[in-house]
């Protein structure tokens, strides 16, 4: 979406470049043929002995010689104008291929996971075999584990939005979410804390105040960090970048840790299975490719939606799944719901009727 945006950006800027040195053109133009008019007109008044012929054609030459002035004033505006516009517009190019060598960077990256991964499943085909055989050995001896019994209380989601560059549709997104649960069946037994313009210290407060069942997360990502705004009133092309690891660090800090972590970002599947796969939280939500605005604000209002109706995390994720499918939206195999191997998705629902 970056570098989408900042090419139609660009052709904007350099049409408006070429449509100030076309005028500029237009009237240095003018101001020559207006000063070579005043000039034939001086020489002609020289030439008569006719006064009153002298003074009409000294009169011509004054007109024309602020016509000229005129057409000279416009034409340097214009020239300012289209040096401004080149300015600008070298700027972009410059972001261009700055966000160009970016995803080229991700989607190596991404190539080098799936090759990873693919080699990792070649080599413990047999051994994946087992495990499942054992597991399944496990789970007939052992309960699933038990999650914390839901209190008579709210389900608490945190909803944390940053997007410096204004790329991402942050507020649509939450407003969506905020008319899905409040559509839903059991709209009173959900509470939103959103926060549109997340930085750090709204996730450590959203944490220890407000202290969520659910922290939702939506802005620029990719499989090693999050990017959070800097808490500064000024334009910002640049936030604040929260490591994997610290961002775990902060969901297991809480004394009752979140119960479900959503990343409704790019490329966000590897940092829901790190989280799972530490132990962090029981489920987690992330997108394995890049995802559009449309795909992601379309997905998280329909799961909430289910969510807030009483259905479990597997319904509404799969609801969410084929919301996608039947919108015809491109998205519907990105949204990758990872649980613990002692949970079960089916069976745990995070809101239940107030009594």
């Amino acid at each position: 979406m970056g570098v989408n945006e900042t090419q139609r950006q660009l052709n904007h800027k350099r049409d408006q470049r070429i449509a100030a040195d076309r005028k500029a053109g237009e009237f240095r133009r003018k101001e020559s043929e207006a000063r070579a008019k005043a000039a034939k007109a001086r020489a002609a008044a020289t030439k008569t002995s006719i006064t009153t012929t002298m003074n009409s054609k000294l009169r011509e030459a004054e007109r024309e010689e602020k016509a000229a002035a005129t057409a000279g004033k416009s034409a340097s505006e214009w020239s300012k104008k289209a040096a401004d516009y080149g300015k600008a517009e070298g700027k972009l190019e410059e972001k261009l291929v700055k966000e160009r060598a970016s995803e080229e960077a991700a989607a190596e990256r991404r190539r080098q996971l799936v090759q990873k991964r693919a080699e990792l499943a070649h080599r413990t085909e047999s051994a994946s075999l087992y495990r499942r055989i054992d597991e399944t050995e496990i789970k007939m001896i052992h309960a699933i584990r038990e999650l914390r019994a839901p209190k008579p209380e709210k389900l608490r989601v945190l909803l944390l939005g940053a997007t410096t560059d204004g790329g991402l549709r942050i507020g649509r997104e939450q407003k969506r979410i905020r008319a899905a649960v409040n559509a839903a069946i059991h709209r009173d037994a959900v509470e939103l804390d959103p926060r549109p313009a997340a930085t750090t210290a709204d996730l450590l407060d959203g944490l220890s105040r407000f202290k969520p069942h659910v922290v939702h997360f939506s802005g620029h990502s990719d499989e090693n960090f999050i990017v959070l705004e800097e808490d500064i009133d000024e334009g910002h092309e640049f936030g604040v970048d929260v490591a994997a690891g610290t961002f775990a660090r902060a969901m297991a800090a809480p004394d009752e840790p979140p119960l479900l972590v959503m990343f409704n970002s790019c490329t966000s599947a590897p940092l829901a299975e790190a989280l799972v796969a530490a132990g962090v939280v029981p489920f987690a939500i992330g997108m394995s490719d890049e995802v559009e605005d449309t795909d992601a604000i379309a997905y998280a209002a329909q799961f909430y939606a289910a969510i807030t109706d009483g259905n479990s995390i597997q319904s509404a994720h799969d609801l969410a799944v084929v919301g996608l499918e039947l919108s015809g939206l491109a998205g519907v195999d990105l949204p990758q719901l990872a649980c613990a191997p002692d949970v079960d998705p089916a069976q745990t629902f995070l809101v239940k009727k107030l009594t």
